[in-house]
């Protein structure tokens, strides 16, 4: 599977466009994860916990979306994006859309 962020891919020719696929998942903080990050707080530094469980999240989400392409009998997906909302205090949702399409 091809994936980009631009709109086309260089060298390649779209032949069919299939529609929009998506793929989402939402992370809870865990309670021993941000006692660590309380205490990387104090300290400064990268919160390895949570850039681990977010890049965990964004290749779910990617997996998903993937999944959703193949479905549709894509074999490229274009102009790619991510997206990150708060559900709530402690839960975020990771979110990749794309357009699947035939190259």
């Amino acid at each position: 599977m091809i994936m980009v962020n631009t709109d086309g891919i260089p060298g390649k020719d779209i032949k069919k466009i299939l529609g929009l696929v998506k793929g989402n998942t939402i992370r809870a903080r865990h309670f021993g994860r941000d006692i660590i990050a309380g205490l990387k707080n104090f300290v400064g530094g990268e919160i390895s916990e949570y850039t681990k469980m977010l890049a965990e999240a964004r290749e779910q989400a990617l997996d998903r979306m993937i999944e959703e392409a193949e479905d549709l009998g894509a074999n490229a997906i274009v102009n790619i994006r991510f997206s990150t909302s708060y559900v709530m205090q402690s839960a975020a949702e990771i979110l990749v859309y794309g357009t699947a399409v035939v190259i």
